[in-house]
């Protein structure tokens, strides 16, 4: 499994021209397959009068779900380039609509390799990234009288307190690093004189 991936923290569009043809990169995150081939869906319904709409796709932390489709240009020529500037990039969670307006000027097949792969390159750089880190969920219950401290040295410690809840006794949701596991448990057996309950949960992805 990833440590870590990087997506986009939202949509956009980016602009280049070369030779003439226009160029629209629409990047968007995605959380599944179906996500991205609605957005696809969005642009092609928006530039249904363009030369071309062609896409690319990475879907799952390790890549899993991976698509590209050249739309009429020449095999090769556009989708694939398009996917690996996204796996390039370690882009993950990410789809991209390349669509492109004919200015009268062939490119070639290098042309257009570099045009497309450019395209979505130049709008990575222009809307910005995202890292995404792995973690494991874990949950700390603790007595009213200790959860105070606790959870203020959680904070100053730069350890991410993820919700709280209060009953008989306070729950802490937290998120830990793998290789902060078992520093953690030492940690909180002494700051808690040994009362704390630990739990470890699933693993999941959050803002680095």
């Amino acid at each position: 499994m990833q440590d870590e991936y990087r997506t986009v923290a939202h949509a956009g569009v980016h602009e280049t021209d070369v030779n003439r043809s226009r160029f629209l990169c629409a990047l968007a995150p995605a959380a599944t397959e179906q996500e991205a081939q609605d957005f696809i869906a969005a642009v092609r319904k928006e530039h249904a009068d363009a030369t071309h709409n062609c896409y690319a796709y990475v879907i799952g932390a390790d890549a899993g779900i991976q698509k590209a489709s050249d739309d009429g240009e020449p095999g090769g020529t556009a989708g694939v380039p398009m996917l690996q500037m996204l796996l390039r990039r370690d882009m993950r969670y990410v789809v991209t609509v390349v669509t492109r307006y004919y200015g009268g000027v062939k490119l070639g097949a290098g042309g257009l390799i570099r045009a497309y792969g450019g395209a979505v390159g130049e709008a990575l750089d222009s809307l910005g990234t995202l890292t995404r880190r792995r973690f494991r969920l874990a949950t700390v219950t603790v007595d009213h009288q200790r959860a105070g401290k606790i959870q203020n040295d959680l904070r100053a410690t730069g350890r991410e307190v993820r919700d709280v809840r209060y009953g008989e006794h306070v729950t802490l949701d937290i998120g830990l690093s793998d290789a902060d596991v078992d520093a953690f448990r030492s940690w909180l057996a002494d700051a808690s004189a040994g009362t704390a309950r630990f739990e470890l949960g699933g693993e999941a992805y959050g803002d680095a």
